[in-house]
């Protein structure tokens, strides 16, 4: 299985790296892969980080597409034309697609989010974006047949372990070692 993890400028650095990470721990060829052109790409929190590849037109032949969210990199990977025409080809190829936070943004402006079943960050701006969706705001990851979609930075380990479980690798083994249910189990103490 092939992922591709769109990075544009001011991408949300947690919800695309960590994704990377997962899946690759999970056995998956998962890559980041820049939408500027250049491999170098600047996050909402002013890291850098150097993209495995450039986008092109062979990401039709991955099997999942990655839209993280963090502003302005969501906008950005939203006004983008070529991004809005490989969710277009990945929707309509029944092929995986996965937005976490304000990236949702890019499904509704791909024009494939209506009728759907999803979850965006909670604002009133996305709520009112997904009236023609079954919006859920109570669950952390939602999936609807190959789309899936999750709620902000805090829920990307759950959103990157769903990925994992979909594509068929083994998520459980994976949260155990990484120590996730470890964590999920017990309370923070000061």
């Amino acid at each position: 299985m092939k992922i591709a993890v769109l990075l544009a400028t001011g991408f949300e650095e947690g919800e695309s790296l960590f994704v990377v990470d997962i899946l690759r721990r999970a056995g998956f060829d998962a890559e980041s892969v820049s939408t500027t052109g250049e491999l170098l790409v600047s996050g909402c929190q002013k890291l850098v980080a150097k993209a495995d590849r450039l986008f092109g037109e062979d990401i039709r032949d991955y099997d999942m597409l990655v839209l993280p969210g963090g502003q302005p990199g969501a906008n950005n990977l939203g006004a983008d034309e070529k991004v809005l025409e490989m969710v277009r080809y990945f929707n309509e190829n029944d092929k995986f697609i996965a937005a976490i936070c304000a990236a949702p943004l890019v499904l509704y402006n791909a024009g494939i989010s209506a009728g759907r079943t999803l979850t965006s960050y909670p604002t009133e701006k996305y709520r009112n974006m997904f009236k023609d969706c079954n919006y859920i705001e109570d669950q952390v990851v939602v999936v609807d047949g190959k789309l899936i979609t999750s709620r902000g930075p805090a829920t990307t380990l759950p959103f990157a372990y769903k990925l994992v479980e979909v594509l068929g690798g083994d998520a459980e083994a994976l949260k155990e070692k990484m120590q996730y249910n470890f964590l999920c189990a017990h309370e923070v103490r000061k």
